[in-house]
């Protein structure tokens, strides 16, 4: 019977050990990405900022302000687990940018995820879109159309208000507008159109 036991465990072992480096494999990488240095290169420039003020276009409330977004993008970059997620919980479609996430570099597409649903997470959500006519709580109702950039890694929800307002679990690293510059495509849509199309997102299972 201890014999049995023995061979148990050891069969128990050789399974976590074979499963936990294939998960390791397939944990991002994120800290090697051109999207950490551009991070931890504009860390370093506010902080020489903050060492010598008079010379800094930004007063030291804005400094520690970047910094605090800088230093949480950081973190999400260095800490991640699984690549970009987006959860909408607003109780309609709402539209997202995402790309396959071993695919880099890739064109990130603009996508539509229905409400209650999670993008797979073997795609990255690059962000997302907000049309004309959208309402981010706090702020005026927009005029045209934006994108909201976020950091590789972060696992963001979007929810509404009773108002409403779109809110974010997390702060945005970029807000875009369209622009020949523009990193994601930002077409000139309405709330209601978005609204009213068929959700296509890649979702989990």
């Amino acid at each position: 019977m201890k014999g049995f036991k023995l061979v148990l465990v050891a069969l128990v072992m050789l399974i976590q050990i074979a499963i936990v480096p294939a998960a390791l494999a397939d944990a991002p990488k994120l800290t090697t990405t051109p999207e950490y240095t551009e991070v931890t290169t504009a860390i370093a420039d506010l902080l020489n900022a903050k060492s010598d003020p008079e010379n800094s276009e930004l007063s030291p409330v804005e400094i520690e302000q970047k910094l605090g977004a800088l230093n949480l993008q950081k973190y999400i970059l260095e800490t991640a687990s699984d690549w970009s997620q987006c959860r909408n919980e607003t109780g309609k479609t709402i539209a997202v940018y995402a790309h396959k996430a071993k695919k880099t570099p890739q064109p990130s597409t603009l996508y539509y995820l229905g409400t209650g649903k999670t993008t797979d997470d073997d795609w990255n959500c690059d962000g997302i879109y907000l049309p004309t006519g959208a309402k981010l709580a706090g702020q005026p109702e927009l005029t045209q159309p934006i994108a909201l950039q976020f950091v590789s890694g972060t696992q963001l929800t979007i929810t509404s208000n009773p108002d409403g307002e779109i809110e974010l679990n997390l702060p945005a690293a970029k807000t875009l507008t369209a622009s020949p510059d523009s990193t994601l495509p930002i077409p000139n849509l309405t709330l209601a159109s978005v609204e009213a199309t068929a959700p296509n997102a890649p979702i989990e299972d």
